[in-house]
């Protein structure tokens, strides 16, 4: 039995945050995280948290090994976002960056299926904020699409649950084994994983927030989601092909890309492939390699779009047709970038090499060979787009003569953190490896084999790169994706649902004030109003001329109101008796 959830320090921490002094509210957004990751610490697989709730029990907490590495990775990313965002002074969307954080953590520690919703939907409205607060139409539009699809999720999900407490009277939150209930869970969760084709908000709406929002975004709702499907689907096989699909099919769209945080955005639908490949796989080796690729994903995709938010704070734009030039005024930013490329191309020494060749290795040892030559593939435009293309025409490439403001220093330093931590696991992939859930791991990434594997396919894919690069040049283009057969139809869903619409019920709202108004004058003058009706039918521009004969006299025929009363009953008692005696 514990006292605290993990994600109650964060969520105080976010009320809290408004109400302290401006001067400390950075500081405060790395000391929550700090703390919570302490707590952490403290907790011990098998602890837990329950409260009843009518006739049942909502568990706030439910501690193993696997809620805890991604309960780790997850505090830790919040406290290098807060390092990188440091001078940032909009206290509404540091609010939202710990609310978000905090959520995440309130998912991975969640022990039923309703503790799990709440925590899912903050998740979802604190993280669109951090789309909202670049206060651009973009962003306004991208933030609107993002919520409108994670409510349609949320949704899938409710549907899902209650069909399952029907059916089986628990709302625990375990390993489901199958039916109509099951698979719309699956797709609530799979949405948030970005499997396509549920997968075009994320690409839609993270290149669109902030420079510090994009890093957090790019941390959480994907791989509580990677958490979720683990927990409740590993083994399923459906999982194990969606995430092959997803690892070539977001380096494909990646290359043809010319905005930088959006190449990021679709290397996270490729990444996160990997992950829900490796929980599909269901062995004990698969589902290590997810959890620990979502370990390294997080923190060196956190440093992929920490230094493009760099490019972008520096220069005000981040299309690769108008960036060049760059590697000596941000020899830094680039020094930082190239340490997260390598580890999403699995370099020798970077985090990405002992978690994703773990997750390949898995594919291997399940025989899946269609999977592994996916995988393998999607390794080489990885490093083909993210660790060539896009650092090539970003501080290489054309020399467009710009002249970058000066970076604050919070944001070099958050780098140099996340760098140092690719790099320790890169090197002592024991420090990832003793956290993972299923123990002893099983894997070596250091054989001969596995490093002349990588080495080979790496030194290939430059070369091939060098061969090519006049045709790679970057184009000023716009890539159409499964969005489009969203967004193609918005404006005329937009004039059926919201112009016509309102039109039609201004109309039902003008034709009923012309009924009352005509109601209240017919009651208080019948004579006159009938006499006005009658002479206005037989002559329709009379009114114009003159509006009454100078003989008429409304107010002798006008009747009290208690008259108008009981000639109404009176019409309604003998509908009544008709109906009784007829």
């Amino acid at each position: 039995m514990i006292s605290l959830p993990p994600a109650a320090i964060l969520i105080l921490g976010a009320g809290l945050l408004p109400f302290l002094p401006r001067r400390t509210r950075s500081a405060a957004l790395l000391v929550f995280p700090a703390l919570a990751f302490g707590w952490l610490l403290y907790l011990e697989p098998g602890a837990s948290l329950t409260i009843p709730f009518l006739d049942y029990e909502l568990v706030l907490t439910q501690v193993d090994r696997l809620s805890l590495v991604f309960g780790y990775v997850f505090t830790i990313m919040a406290f290098l976002g807060g390092v990188y965002g440091f001078h940032v002074k909009d206290t509404a969307e540091q609010a939202a960056a710990l609310l978000y954080a905090g959520s995440s953590l309130g998912v991975v520690f969640a022990g039923d299926m309703f503790s799990l919703l709440f925590f899912w939907e903050i998740m979802a409205a604190s993280s669109v904020y951090l789309i909202w607060a670049r206060r651009t139409p973009a962003s306004g539009r991208a933030g609107m699409r993002y919520i409108v699809v994670h409510l349609f999720g949320g949704s899938l999900l409710v549907a899902g649950i209650v069909w399952r407490l029907v059916e089986t009277g628990s709302i625990a939150f375990e390993f489901l084994e199958g039916g109509a209930a099951a698979y719309l869970i699956m797709v609530g969760f799979a949405l948030n994983a970005a499997v396509p084709p549920l997968h075009a908000w994320l690409t839609d709406s993270y290149p669109e927030g902030t420079v510090t929002g994009s890093v957090y975004l790019s941390a959480f709702t994907t791989k509580t989601a990677v958490y979720v499907l683990a927990r409740g689907f590993a083994g399923w096989e459906i999982l194990m092909w969606a995430g092959a699909v997803m690892a070539v099919y977001g380096v494909v769209f990646a290359f043809l890309e010319n905005d930088i945080r959006r190449i990021l955005a679709y290397h996270i639908v490729s990444q996160v492939g990997y992950m829900v490949s490796g929980v599909g796989l269901g062995v004990m080796v698969g589902v290590n390699g997810a959890t620990a690729h979502a370990f390294a994903h997080i923190l060196y995709k956190g440093l992929l779009f920490m230094g493009a938010g760099t490019v972008l704070y520096a220069t005000g734009r981040s299309k690769l047709t108008e960036l060049g030039g760059l590697a000596r005024a941000m020899p830094l930013a680039l020094l930082f970038y190239m340490i997260g490329a390598f580890s999403i191309s699995g370099v020798p020494l970077f985090s990405g090499f002992v978690s994703k060749g773990m997750v390949v290795h898995a594919a291997a040892l399940g025989h899946q060979g269609i999977v592994f030559l996916l995988m393998n593939v999607a390794s080489v435009g990885t490093f083909l787009s993210v660790g060539l293309k896009l650092p090539y025409f970003t501080w290489f490439g054309p020399d467009r003569s710009l002249k970058p403001a000066p970076v604050p220093w919070g944001m070099y330093l958050g780098m140099a953190l996340t760098s140092g931590i690719c790099i320790a696991i890169g090197v002592y992939p024991a420090l990832l490896y003793n956290a993972l859930p299923y123990l002893p791991v099983d894997y070596h990434p250091y054989t001969v084999r596995h490093l002349l594997e990588s080495i080979q396919l790496l030194t290939c894919t430059g070369l091939g790169f060098w061969l090519v690069l006049k045709k790679l040049g970057a184009e000023a283009t716009i890539t159409l994706d499964i969005d489009w057969f969203y967004r193609r139809p918005a404006r005329l869903a937009n004039s059926i649902f919201v112009i016509w619409l309102s039109r039609l019920f201004g109309g039902v709202e003008g034709l009923a004030y012309r009924l009352v108004g005509a109601s209240v004058r017919l009651g208080a003058n019948p004579i006159g109003y009938l006499f006005e009706v009658t002479r206005f039918a037989r002559y329709p521009f009379a009114r114009k001329i003159s509006p009454q004969p100078p003989s008429f006299d409304p107010d002798w025929y006008r009747f009290p109101v208690g008259v108008m009363v009981i000639i109404v009953l009176s019409c309604f008692a003998v509908i009544i008796a008709w109906n009784l005696f007829a």
